[in-house]
Protein backbone atom coordinates (compact mmCIF):
# COMPACT_ATOMS: atom_id res chain seq x y z
CA UNK A 1 0.00 0.00 0.00
CA UNK A 2 2.89 2.43 0.77
CA UNK A 3 4.30 1.56 -2.38
CA UNK A 4 1.03 2.66 -4.78
CA UNK A 5 0.88 5.84 -2.38
CA UNK A 6 4.18 7.11 -3.07
CA UNK A 7 3.54 6.77 -6.76
CA UNK A 8 -0.12 7.92 -7.08
CA UNK A 9 1.59 10.91 -4.94
CA UNK A 10 4.66 10.89 -7.60
CA UNK A 11 2.12 11.01 -10.83
CA UNK A 12 -0.16 13.88 -9.08
CA UNK A 13 2.91 16.09 -8.68
CA UNK A 14 4.15 15.39 -12.24
CA UNK A 15 0.29 16.37 -13.44
CA UNK A 16 0.24 19.35 -11.26
CA UNK A 17 3.67 20.89 -12.53
CA UNK A 18 2.51 20.31 -16.07
CA UNK A 19 -0.67 22.16 -15.26
CA UNK A 20 1.43 25.00 -13.73
CA UNK A 21 3.70 25.00 -16.92
CA UNK A 22 0.32 24.95 -19.16
CA UNK A 23 -0.87 28.19 -16.78
CA UNK A 24 1.96 30.31 -17.01
CA UNK A 25 2.34 29.53 -21.14
CA UNK A 26 -1.86 30.68 -21.05
CA UNK A 27 -0.75 33.79 -18.88
CA UNK A 28 1.86 34.91 -21.45
CA UNK A 29 -0.21 34.40 -24.06
CA UNK A 30 -2.65 36.37 -22.45
CA UNK A 31 -0.87 39.28 -22.03
CA UNK A 32 2.70 39.58 -23.67
CA UNK A 33 5.43 41.53 -22.87
CA UNK A 34 6.28 44.74 -24.40
CA UNK A 35 8.38 44.21 -27.78
CA UNK A 36 11.69 46.02 -27.78
CA UNK A 37 12.48 48.60 -30.02
CA UNK A 38 16.41 48.70 -31.10
CA UNK A 39 17.92 51.36 -33.33
CA UNK A 40 21.35 52.53 -34.05
CA UNK A 41 23.05 55.83 -33.09
CA UNK A 42 24.32 57.94 -36.48
CA UNK A 43 25.86 61.65 -37.01
CA UNK A 44 26.64 64.13 -39.27
CA UNK A 45 30.00 62.26 -41.72
CA UNK A 46 31.05 64.60 -44.94
CA UNK A 47 33.39 62.78 -46.92
CA UNK A 48 35.79 65.29 -47.70
CA UNK A 49 37.15 65.64 -51.46
CA UNK A 50 39.88 67.50 -53.87
CA UNK A 51 39.00 69.17 -57.19
CA UNK A 52 42.96 69.74 -58.40
CA UNK A 53 44.69 66.11 -59.36
CA UNK A 54 48.19 65.53 -58.21
CA UNK A 55 49.97 63.78 -55.84
CA UNK A 56 49.73 64.57 -51.79
CA UNK A 57 52.48 65.61 -50.89
CA UNK A 58 51.45 67.23 -47.41
CA UNK A 59 49.18 65.29 -44.38
CA UNK A 60 48.56 67.57 -41.79
CA UNK A 61 45.96 65.51 -39.67
CA UNK A 62 45.77 61.88 -38.66
CA UNK A 63 42.85 59.31 -37.90
CA UNK A 64 41.23 60.62 -34.46
CA UNK A 65 42.18 64.37 -34.39
CA UNK A 66 39.94 66.56 -33.36
CA UNK A 67 39.91 69.25 -36.42
CA UNK A 68 37.79 72.61 -37.08
CA UNK A 69 36.47 74.55 -39.81
CA UNK A 70 38.81 76.07 -42.03
CA UNK A 71 42.04 73.59 -41.15
CA UNK A 72 43.92 72.07 -43.81
CA UNK A 73 43.76 68.44 -44.14
CA UNK A 74 45.93 67.52 -46.86
CA UNK A 75 47.78 69.57 -49.75
CA UNK A 76 47.92 68.28 -53.50
CA UNK A 77 51.21 69.16 -55.52
CA UNK A 78 50.61 70.13 -59.38
CA UNK A 79 53.56 70.55 -61.17
CA UNK A 80 50.87 71.03 -64.22
CA UNK A 81 48.82 73.28 -62.48
CA UNK A 82 52.43 75.40 -61.59
CA UNK A 83 53.37 75.36 -65.29
CA UNK A 84 50.28 77.08 -65.87
CA UNK A 85 50.43 79.48 -63.44
CA UNK A 86 53.76 80.44 -65.36
CA UNK A 87 52.15 80.66 -68.65
CA UNK A 88 49.19 82.72 -67.32
CA UNK A 89 51.59 85.41 -65.83
CA UNK A 90 53.41 85.81 -68.84
CA UNK A 91 50.06 85.84 -70.84
CA UNK A 92 49.42 88.89 -68.49
CA UNK A 93 52.84 90.71 -68.51
CA UNK A 94 52.79 90.96 -72.29
CA UNK A 95 49.52 92.35 -72.34
CA UNK A 96 49.97 94.83 -69.72
CA UNK A 97 52.83 96.14 -72.10
CA UNK A 98 50.78 96.35 -74.90
CA UNK A 99 48.35 97.82 -73.54
CA UNK A 100 50.58 100.42 -72.34
CA UNK A 101 51.74 101.04 -75.13
CA UNK A 102 48.42 101.46 -76.69
CA UNK A 103 47.85 104.16 -74.21
CA UNK A 104 50.75 105.82 -73.88
CA UNK A 105 51.11 106.61 -77.43
CA UNK A 106 54.24 106.94 -79.70
CA UNK A 107 57.63 107.63 -78.63
CA UNK A 108 58.75 111.11 -78.89
CA UNK A 109 61.61 110.42 -80.78
CA UNK A 110 59.12 108.87 -83.41
CA UNK A 111 56.53 111.69 -83.28
CA UNK A 112 60.00 114.29 -83.85
CA UNK A 113 60.56 112.31 -86.70
CA UNK A 114 57.03 112.77 -87.96
CA UNK A 115 57.42 116.37 -87.84
CA UNK A 116 60.77 116.23 -89.92
CA UNK A 117 59.43 114.14 -92.61
CA UNK A 118 56.15 116.67 -92.82
CA UNK A 119 58.89 119.74 -93.23
CA UNK A 120 60.91 117.66 -95.93
CA UNK A 121 57.53 117.44 -97.97
CA UNK A 122 56.62 120.78 -97.57
CA UNK A 123 59.55 122.31 -98.78
CA UNK A 124 59.43 119.90 -101.76
CA UNK A 125 56.00 120.75 -102.20
CA UNK A 126 57.24 124.86 -102.22
CA UNK A 127 60.21 124.49 -104.48
CA UNK A 128 58.02 122.42 -106.97
CA UNK A 129 55.58 125.33 -106.63
CA UNK A 130 57.52 127.61 -107.95
CA UNK A 131 58.75 125.55 -110.60
CA UNK A 132 55.15 124.75 -111.83
CA UNK A 133 54.22 128.47 -111.67
CA UNK A 134 57.36 129.29 -113.99
CA UNK A 135 56.61 126.42 -116.65
CA UNK A 136 53.06 127.29 -116.70
CA UNK A 137 53.62 131.86 -117.86
CA UNK A 138 55.96 130.39 -120.27
CA UNK A 139 53.74 127.60 -121.59
CA UNK A 140 51.14 130.18 -121.93
CA UNK A 141 53.55 132.43 -123.49
CA UNK A 142 54.18 129.67 -125.79
CA UNK A 143 57.82 129.18 -124.96
CA UNK A 144 57.71 125.69 -123.45
CA UNK A 145 56.02 123.05 -124.68
CA UNK A 146 52.89 121.00 -123.59
CA UNK A 147 55.40 117.90 -122.61
CA UNK A 148 57.20 120.06 -119.94
CA UNK A 149 54.40 121.33 -118.47
CA UNK A 150 52.59 118.24 -117.83
CA UNK A 151 55.64 117.04 -116.23
CA UNK A 152 56.27 119.35 -113.98
CA UNK A 153 52.23 119.61 -113.59
CA UNK A 154 52.72 116.16 -112.54
CA UNK A 155 55.68 116.68 -110.27
CA UNK A 156 53.86 119.10 -108.07
CA UNK A 157 50.82 117.16 -107.85
CA UNK A 158 52.91 114.44 -106.21
CA UNK A 159 54.68 116.80 -103.90
CA UNK A 160 51.43 117.92 -102.84
CA UNK A 161 50.50 114.50 -101.78
CA UNK A 162 53.42 113.57 -100.11
CA UNK A 163 53.37 117.05 -97.92
CA UNK A 164 49.63 115.94 -97.09
CA UNK A 165 50.45 111.95 -96.32
CA UNK A 166 53.58 113.17 -94.32
CA UNK A 167 51.12 115.69 -92.39
CA UNK A 168 48.73 112.52 -91.49
CA UNK A 169 51.55 110.60 -90.48
CA UNK A 170 52.57 113.26 -87.60
CA UNK A 171 48.84 114.04 -86.22
CA UNK A 172 48.59 109.97 -85.75
CA UNK A 173 52.02 109.80 -84.45
CA UNK A 174 51.22 113.24 -81.91
CA UNK A 175 47.43 111.65 -81.18
CA UNK A 176 48.77 107.88 -80.53
CA UNK A 177 46.50 104.72 -80.77
CA UNK A 178 43.22 104.74 -81.70
CA UNK A 179 40.75 104.55 -78.94
CA UNK A 180 39.67 100.75 -80.58
CA UNK A 181 43.07 99.75 -80.17
CA UNK A 182 43.29 101.23 -76.65
CA UNK A 183 40.18 99.41 -75.79
CA UNK A 184 41.60 95.94 -77.57
CA UNK A 185 44.46 96.42 -75.35
CA UNK A 186 43.00 96.79 -72.28
CA UNK A 187 40.40 93.46 -73.11
CA UNK A 188 43.61 91.42 -73.37
CA UNK A 189 44.59 92.60 -69.85
CA UNK A 190 41.36 91.73 -68.37
CA UNK A 191 41.40 88.19 -70.22
CA UNK A 192 45.21 87.42 -68.83
CA UNK A 193 43.89 88.60 -65.48
CA UNK A 194 40.95 86.00 -65.48
CA UNK A 195 43.47 83.27 -66.69
CA UNK A 196 45.87 84.02 -63.84
CA UNK A 197 42.81 84.41 -61.34
CA UNK A 198 41.33 80.93 -62.58
CA UNK A 199 44.83 79.38 -62.04
CA UNK A 200 45.43 80.84 -58.72
CA UNK A 201 41.91 79.04 -57.76
CA UNK A 202 43.46 76.01 -58.94
CA UNK A 203 46.46 76.48 -56.37
CA UNK A 204 44.16 77.21 -53.66
CA UNK A 205 42.07 74.53 -54.16
CA UNK A 206 45.36 72.12 -53.99
CA UNK A 207 44.70 72.67 -50.20
CA UNK A 208 42.46 70.94 -48.69
CA UNK A 209 40.25 72.87 -46.18
CA UNK A 210 37.72 70.94 -43.59
CA UNK A 211 34.27 72.40 -43.97
CA UNK A 212 33.31 71.67 -40.17
CA UNK A 213 34.31 70.73 -36.52
CA UNK A 214 34.29 67.22 -35.92
CA UNK A 215 36.98 64.37 -35.78
CA UNK A 216 38.62 62.53 -38.58
CA UNK A 217 37.21 59.19 -38.69
CA UNK A 218 38.98 58.24 -41.43
CA UNK A 219 41.95 58.85 -44.27
CA UNK A 220 41.36 57.24 -47.64
CA UNK A 221 45.06 58.53 -49.09
CA UNK A 222 48.24 58.29 -47.72
CA UNK A 223 51.29 60.61 -48.71
CA UNK A 224 52.46 60.38 -52.07
CA UNK A 225 49.23 58.83 -53.64
CA UNK A 226 48.16 59.94 -57.04
CA UNK A 227 44.57 61.22 -56.51
CA UNK A 228 42.31 62.53 -59.08
CA UNK A 229 39.51 64.69 -59.28
CA UNK A 230 36.58 64.24 -56.56
CA UNK A 231 38.13 61.15 -55.18
CA UNK A 232 37.48 61.25 -51.37
CA UNK A 233 40.36 62.02 -48.65
CA UNK A 234 39.13 62.12 -45.34
CA UNK A 235 35.92 61.14 -43.50
CA UNK A 236 34.83 63.60 -40.18
CA UNK A 237 32.20 63.37 -38.59
CA UNK A 238 30.30 65.88 -36.75
CA UNK A 239 29.05 64.98 -33.21
CA UNK A 240 27.53 68.24 -32.84
CA UNK A 241 24.68 67.00 -34.90
CA UNK A 242 24.09 63.58 -33.92
CA UNK A 243 20.64 61.43 -34.28
CA UNK A 244 18.85 57.67 -33.56
CA UNK A 245 17.54 55.63 -36.66
CA UNK A 246 14.80 52.93 -35.74
CA UNK A 247 13.14 50.77 -38.09
CA UNK A 248 9.50 50.40 -36.68
CA UNK A 249 6.74 48.01 -38.44
CA UNK A 250 3.50 50.08 -39.30
CA UNK A 251 1.47 48.07 -36.86
CA UNK A 252 3.65 49.80 -33.91
CA UNK A 253 3.29 52.75 -34.78
CA UNK A 254 -0.07 53.75 -33.05
CA UNK A 255 2.10 56.25 -30.20
CA UNK A 256 4.79 57.12 -32.50
CA UNK A 257 3.84 60.68 -33.86
CA UNK A 258 6.20 63.46 -35.17
CA UNK A 259 7.09 66.24 -32.50
CA UNK A 260 6.76 63.47 -29.32
CA UNK A 261 9.13 63.44 -26.69
CA UNK A 262 10.54 59.43 -25.70
CA UNK A 263 13.18 58.05 -23.59
CA UNK A 264 16.13 56.61 -25.35
CA UNK A 265 18.70 53.69 -23.17
CA UNK A 266 22.23 53.41 -24.65
CA UNK A 267 23.34 49.85 -23.88
CA UNK A 268 27.49 51.23 -24.31
CA UNK A 269 26.74 53.64 -21.86
CA UNK A 270 24.70 52.30 -18.60
CA UNK A 271 21.60 52.35 -17.68
CA UNK A 272 20.54 56.19 -18.10
CA UNK A 273 17.57 57.54 -19.99
CA UNK A 274 18.03 60.18 -22.46
CA UNK A 275 14.87 62.45 -23.80
CA UNK A 276 14.87 62.47 -27.31
CA UNK A 277 12.15 63.90 -29.39
CA UNK A 278 10.55 62.08 -33.04
CA UNK A 279 11.91 64.36 -35.49
CA UNK A 280 10.55 62.20 -38.78
CA UNK A 281 9.08 59.26 -39.73
CA UNK A 282 9.18 58.09 -43.44
CA UNK A 283 8.28 54.76 -44.61
CA UNK A 284 11.02 52.62 -45.70
CA UNK A 285 12.39 51.01 -49.61
CA UNK A 286 10.17 47.61 -50.17
CA UNK A 287 12.48 45.53 -49.39
CA UNK A 288 12.05 46.40 -45.43
CA UNK A 289 8.51 44.95 -45.71
CA UNK A 290 7.03 41.81 -44.18
CA UNK A 291 4.80 39.81 -47.08
CA UNK A 292 1.48 38.20 -46.03
CA UNK A 293 2.28 34.24 -45.97
CA UNK A 294 -1.97 33.64 -46.63
CA UNK A 295 -4.03 35.75 -48.15
CA UNK A 296 -7.52 35.52 -45.39
CA UNK A 297 -7.02 38.15 -43.41
CA UNK A 298 -3.13 39.16 -43.55
CA UNK A 299 -1.70 41.80 -45.23
CA UNK A 300 1.94 42.86 -46.07
CA UNK A 301 3.20 44.91 -43.33
CA UNK A 302 5.76 48.34 -44.39
CA UNK A 303 8.86 49.21 -42.01
CA UNK A 304 9.26 53.55 -41.41
CA UNK A 305 12.24 54.63 -39.98
CA UNK A 306 11.86 57.28 -37.30
CA UNK A 307 14.30 59.25 -36.70
CA UNK A 308 14.51 60.39 -32.71
CA UNK A 309 17.22 63.56 -31.92
CA UNK A 310 18.74 63.88 -28.35
CA UNK A 311 17.78 67.39 -26.63
CA UNK A 312 20.74 66.98 -24.41
CA UNK A 313 24.93 66.45 -25.80
CA UNK A 314 25.26 62.38 -25.10
CA UNK A 315 28.99 62.37 -23.86
CA UNK A 316 30.13 59.45 -25.10
CA UNK A 317 28.06 58.55 -28.09
CA UNK A 318 29.49 57.15 -31.35
CA UNK A 319 27.63 56.37 -34.71
CA UNK A 320 26.39 52.72 -34.73
CA UNK A 321 25.92 52.44 -31.06
CA UNK A 322 22.62 50.33 -30.43
CA UNK A 323 19.81 52.40 -28.54
CA UNK A 324 16.65 50.99 -26.99
CA UNK A 325 13.64 52.98 -27.80
CA UNK A 326 11.40 53.14 -24.22
CA UNK A 327 7.50 53.77 -24.66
Amino acid sequence: MKENNKTLLAGLAAVLGAVGIVALVGLFAIHPQKESITGEADATEYRISNMVPGHIDKLYVSEGDVIHVGDTIAHIGSRQVDAKMIQAKAARSAASAQSRKAKGGARQQQIQMAYQVWQKAQAAEEVYKKSYNRVKSLYEKGVVSAQQYDEVDAKYKAAQADCAAAEQQYLMAKEGAQSEDIAAASALVNQAGGAVAEVQSYLDDSYIISPCDGTVVEMYAKLGDLVGTGAPLASVIDMSDNWFNFSIREDLLKDIKTGQNVDVQIPALGDKTYVCTIRNVKVMASYATWRATKTLGQYDVKSFDVKVVPLEDIDGLRPGMTAILKK
